[in-house]
């Protein structure tokens, strides 16, 4: 059996989503970690001190440490300079969600990733929910009528920048998206701002290019944390927790109201490892990356028209 040899790997950003992507890059056979970045010193040092990494605090110098691949998870409006940057040099990049601050920014992006021939793959982690994947296959040529999703919990003291739109429901914007295979052609949004300097509750509608409607409810007002994933089709109603990854599928109704149900198999991976390594798929193979860039421009479009940005 052949040996790949693995691709040298930069994490940029080691906060708390950064931190994610090097634990489990440092444990994934497509990955060998060489290199954090990050402007906080000790913040670098520490993350790199855990996984025999090269420490950077320039970009500049992670930019030209000699990576084949990077993990762009610094704050959402660095994400164009260091990506592009990075591209430049010849390196692949998967960039964090939302793809950039701005959509002239997330252009910049994909006009870098075609310019430089490299790969450039935005890393919307619920697409590798198995929950999501199991929602997926389970509605193969099924035409979906509906969709709704419930993604609420306690205000993370890590936010500074963004809101619910772009920190939450930027994930529900790629599931709709991905599970109509259509676009979103009308949004209709009601946003409130109750405790946080941006919106921290908000309630989105959509209606596709083939004609499903979907529903976002999202907050940062609600106790617990819920990940819920409803979909209506003609034929069935799926039913998916997020979290616990459980997935019913309700079908065959009856005049008597009565009607059949099953589990739907979902597989214990780490959604974060799966990305990874369809990322490092992508750059061996040259394969369209599981969510281009032009993913992440129409999710973050669709997510600034929900500001009204």
């Amino acid at each position: 059996m052949s040996t790949v040899t693995p691709l040298r790997l930069g994490v940029a950003g080691v906060g708390v989503m950064g931190r994610n992507h090097a634990r489990v890059a440092a444990d994934t056979r497509e990955f060998d970690l060489t290199a954090v970045f990050d402007p906080d010193g000790p913040t670098a040092q520490g993350v790199a001190e855990v996984y025999g990494a090269a420490a950077f605090t320039s970009a500049a110098d992670f930019v030209a440490s000699g990576l084949d691949a990077a993990v762009v998870a610094t704050p959402n409006r660095f994400h164009a300079d260091t990506g592009v940057a990075l591209l430049e040099a010849g390196v692949h990049v998967l960039v964090e969600k939302p793809i950039a601050a701005t959509v002239e920014d997330a252009q910049r992006l994909i006009d870098a990733a075609k310019a430089n021939d490299r790969m450039l793959m935005v890393g919307q982690v619920e697409r590798f929910n198995p929950a999501v994947e199991a929602v997926k296959r389970a509605i193969a040529g099924e035409q979906v009528i509906s969709i709704q999703i419930t993604r609420v919990g306690p205000f993370p003291p890590r936010m500074g920048e963004v809101g619910v739109v772009i920190d939450l429901a930027v994930h529900d914007i790629d599931i709709i998206r991905h599970l109509t295979e259509s676009e979103i052609v009308e949004v209709q949004p009601q946003l409130a701002r109750t405790r946080a300097e941006r919106e921290d509750t908000a309630l989105l509608q959509f209606r596709l290019d083939n004609g499903a409607i979907a529903h976002i409810t999202t907050n940062w007002v609600t106790p617990y944390k819920t990940r819920t994933l409803q979909v209506a089709t003609h034929n069935k109603f799926v039913v998916a927790d997020l979290m616990t990854r459980q997935v019913t599928e309700y079908f065959g109704q009856q005049p008597d109201g009565s009607y059949s149900t099953r589990g739907v198999m979902s597989w214990p991976n780490e959604p974060l490892k799966k990305e990874l390594e369809a990322f490092a798929h992508a750059i061996r193979t040259g394969e369209t990356p599981a969510v281009t860039g032009e993913d992440g421009l129409r999710n973050l479009e669709v997510a600034l028209r929900c500001l009204g940005e």
